[in-house]
């Protein structure tokens, strides 16, 4: 378990995201590009009822042009490092500068927001799992909406839309006759859904470190639960406000967000509702672990202690019987001077004698339930 706790440690430490933020006093709407951060990769998907074209690397100049008659158009940015390239999706679609701002900076909170001519959204997307990936990684995913089109900035390659994009190549799929709104609502439910297996792992650790402190407490058990609890707070601090993202939707009146499409995001609200709730219920029992922790540890110490006290309790009229016929009297200087000690049977008498009272001592103690069943 100390290896253990040590390495999700490690992982609760590397889950932290970094925060950029823009200098005081920049102008709202300035487009500054981390240069740490991934260079970018257009790719588009266009779709309409009858057809399907993509996915398709598209270089920064060649963006195709929105068409909402024909269908609708998703382009998928991978990686905020290209000025260029951000530059030219924010162009060709008349995104508003703040919320390309609000994009490119890695610290915003889940939230809506209505641009007039399209919609913002800002959430949190927890990556894929794999072989080397930690327990919990989350990116920041920006959807931009509007008629005919979606934009969606990632901060790195890897997503979580691999069924979204089946749909969409799927003929039979009513994902390519919807327009924007409805490939915006299948994004985001995408990645509501992905926190799915995100909380069931977290369960399954919670569950085994449950059992775990329960029957044998180890002091490695406090970090690893320090580590779960940290966890569970990011996961908290990245869906709690996503509630309140897709009830701002629901309550938006905008044409860009047709009343069939409402249906589903009330639906992906529930969803969002049930993980909040799972997340509470994991969180008070991570902090009842703590309490489970110290009591367990105080009933193994007032075991041990209650097994020293009993035996220190049987020793001490046997030590009394061997201090006494310790005292060395000489019993030819007189009559009271232990003349026990002239017997022939004195010492296995004196031995047989103090065997008898620790086992009498043992069956009261017995009798008393201080030992055994009682």
């Amino acid at each position: 378990m100390r290896g253990l706790a040590g390495g999700r440690a490690g992982r609760a430490k590397r889950s932290i995201v970094t925060r950029r933020r823009m200098p005081p006093g920049t102008a709202p709407g300035t487009l500054s590009v981390d240069p740490a951060a991934t260079p970018s990769r257009i790719e588009v998907i266009a779709a309409s009822a009858d057809r399907v074209r993509g996915p398709d690397p598209v270089a920064p100049g060649a963006l195709p042009m929105a068409d909402p008659a024909v269908g609708v158009l998703w382009v998928n940015v991978e990686g905020l490092g290209d000025h260029d390239a951000l530059s030219a999706v924010a162009g060709a679609f008349n995104l508003h500068p703040l919320a390309i701002e609000d994009a490119i900076n890695l610290h915003q909170r889940p939230k809506f927001e209505d641009y007039e001519s399209h919609h913002f959204v800002v959430l949190r997307m927890p990556q894929p799992p794999g072989a080397e990936t930690v327990a919990f990684v989350t990116e920041q995913l920006a959807i931009c909406f509007g008629p005919g089109f979606v934009v969606t900035l990632q901060e790195r390659p890897g997503d979580v839309f691999a069924p979204v994009r089946h749909r969409l190549l799927n003929e039979a799929g009513q994902m390519r006759s919807r327009g924007a709104d409805y490939l915006s609502y299948a994004l985001i439910d995408a990645v509501v859904d992905a926190y799915f297996p995100v909380l069931e792992a977290l369960g399954e650790r919670v569950e085994a470190l449950e059992a775990a402190v329960i029957r044998v407490p180890e002091a490695a058990h406090v970090a690893e639960i320090h580590a779960l609890k940290h966890e569970l707070m990011m996961l908290r601090r990245a869906v709690w406000p996503m509630r309140d993202m897709l009830a701002a939707m629901l309550r938006d009146d905008s044409a860009l967000i047709t009343d069939h499409t409402r249906l589903y995001l009330r639906d992906c609200h529930d969803h969002a509702i049930q993980l909040i709730e799972l997340i509470e219920s994991y969180r008070e029992i991570a902090s009842g672990l703590i309490d489970i922790h110290l009591s367990s540890i105080a009933n193994r110490t007032n075991e041990v202690m209650r097994l020293l006290t009993l035996i220190a309790t049987i020793f001490i009229p046997l030590t009394f019987v061997a201090g006494v016929y310790g005292m060395n009297f000489n019993p030819e200087a007189g009559w009271w001077n232990m003349p026990e000690l002239n017997w022939r049977f004195g010492y296995p008498a004196v031995l047989a004698g103090m065997l008898a009272l620790a086992l009498g001592l043992v069956w009261w103690f017995r009798r008393k339930g201080w030992i055994g069943r009682g």
